[in-house]
């Protein structure tokens, strides 16, 4: 099953950050702690570290994007033996739309007696 990335918090108050660079690239070998990527703050640059094993499947977003919020999925990793491929498929999220009611037409509003 694949293994997504998610954009970590450098501090306890951090809500987004910027995913200055990637370190691997897609298709790429990745063994547990490996540095991956750098994320920025407004206060510091910090190295991601791989915690799984296997090949980058998917880059979801892209180096140099900012504003990332913390526990978006930046990557997807796929297991050994997995089909990378299938792992890097992209993920639907979007529910099905459900139609807007339709407006009754108006009532149409009683004569006024003369």
């Amino acid at each position: 099953m694949p293994t997504n990335i998610l954009m970590p918090a450098l501090s306890p108050t951090m809500e987004k950050g910027n995913l200055a660079k990637w370190l691997k690239k897609e298709g790429d070998t990745i063994k547990s702690g490996d540095i991956i990527a750098e994320i920025e703050t407004d206060k510091a640059t910090m190295e991601v570290e791989a915690v799984d094993e296997g090949i980058l499947a998917r880059i979801v977003v892209p180096e140099g994007t900012a504003d990332v919020a913390v526990n978006e999925i930046i990557g997807v990793i796929a297991a050994e033996g997995e089909d990378a491929k299938a792992a890097a498929a992209p993920v639907k999220s979007e529910a099905p739309k459900a139609e807007a009611p339709k407006a009754a037409p108006a009532a149409a509003a009683p004569a006024a007696a003369p």
